[in-house]
């Protein structure tokens, strides 16, 4: 697909290199920021699972922007540098990562955890929907360990069958949760952002990311509802922007011819960097397809192909009547294009003893 029908095709992607993002999901937080008013009165957030660094952008800008604000960004890959973004190349599952998330803020909680994460897909919906429910609930995990009381924290979740009993677990530890959909993410896409305010932990609570988030000690009978609870879905968005599964003319309204946008920023080490320097070089091998291969190709070889020799075998003896052949000899030859065994006579085949000998 070359790069002017993938701008066709996806307009935050175009919206998103035009003003500068580092990707289409910038918008998927401003727009939930235009419905739940995220930032208001945030000092200090922190995004996990940072990379590419589009949602620390628009944290860079709506609280880093600020003269005390604060911004840290983790994830295992490593991000290219943000302005007024502190990073952190370390893994959400272990706790050095938690205590030097608030080493950098001098030893005070966060107001906002945001965390945009999702496994490769592998597109069976029961284990995608399984690891991502997983990476939330490590997000959830050290969020409990970073995030002030009465804050706020916002997570991608997959909408699936068993999504109620992830509302569950949020819903004890928040006062407030929310299912919301951002209008720049695709209506064919199961994903959806769980918008969870107030935290209240439960009396007790001691946050620990050596053992499972919630243990049999809590009571889930007091959440009411036949699945527990139910939990609101939000759109977010106004409904006349632009729509993400749509194909969207290349053609300007002033009539300008329109120009290739490169990507604000590109992949720092991508698995695929070895198969760019190949490729860069001419290096790369060119996948040939048998439309593109000659019938006669066999026939334009540099030297012929070599026959291997026919052996002769003595044939058992038979009776004069039962001789339809000339020769009383049988010749076993292999054939190189059926691989087959032939006689010199059609009609009859060499008995179970009758063997080819190696040349």
């Amino acid at each position: 697909m070359g790069r002017t029908s993938k701008d066709k095709r996806d307009v935050y992607y175009r919206l998103a290199k035009e003003n500068g993002w580092r990707a289409r999901s910038a918008f998927k937080l401003l727009q939930l920021d235009e419905e739940f008013q995220l930032f208001q009165g945030v000092k200090r957030a922190v995004d996990l699972c940072a990379a590419p660094g589009s949602w620390s952008q628009v944290l860079s800008q709506k609280v880093g922007g600020q003269s005390s604000g604060q911004v840290v960004a983790v994830d295992l890959q490593a991000m290219a540098p943000l302005a007024g973004v502190i990073q952190i190349q370390g893994d959400i599952t272990q706790l050095s990562t938690a205590k030097e998330i608030i080493k950098h803020f001098e030893g005070c909680p966060a107001d906002l955890v945001v965390c945009d994460g999702a496994p490769d897909v592998t597109g069976l919906h029961d284990v995608d929907e399984y690891m991502q429910a997983q990476l939330l609930l490590a997000a959830l995990n050290i969020a409990t360990h970073v995030l002030k009381l009465g804050g706020c924290f916002v997570a991608k979740i997959f909408r699936g069958r068993d999504v109620s009993l992830l509302y569950s677990q949020l819903r004890v530890f928040f006062s407030s949760v929310l299912c919301a959909k951002p209008k720049s993410s695709r209506n064919s896409s199961i994903e959806a952002f769980a918008v969870c305010r107030g935290y209240d932990p439960p009396e007790g609570f001691i946050p620990d990311l050596t053992r499972p988030l919630l243990d049999h000690s809590y009571d889930f009978n007091q959440l009411e509802g036949p699945t527990r609870i139910i939990v609101p879905f939000v759109t977010c968005g106004d409904l006349s922007a632009y729509d993400s599964d749509r194909s969207y003319p290349l053609d300007l309204e002033d009539g300008s011819e329109y120009r290739y946008t490169p990507p604000t920023q590109p992949p720092i080490s991508p698995p695929y960097q070895e198969a760019c320097k190949l490729k860069k070089n001419g290096q790369l091998a060119k996948e040939v397809f048998p439309q593109d291969c000659s019938i006669n190709r066999i026939d334009k070889l540099p030297q012929p192909l070599t026959v291997p020799h026919c052996l002769t075998l003595l044939a058992p003896k038979v009776e004069d009547n039962e001789m339809n052949c000339s020769s009383k000899h049988v010749k076993i030859c292999s054939n190189t294009r059926s691989n087959t065994t032939e006689s010199c006579c059609p009609s009859e085949q060499p008995e179970a003893g009758l063997r080819s000998l190696p040349a």
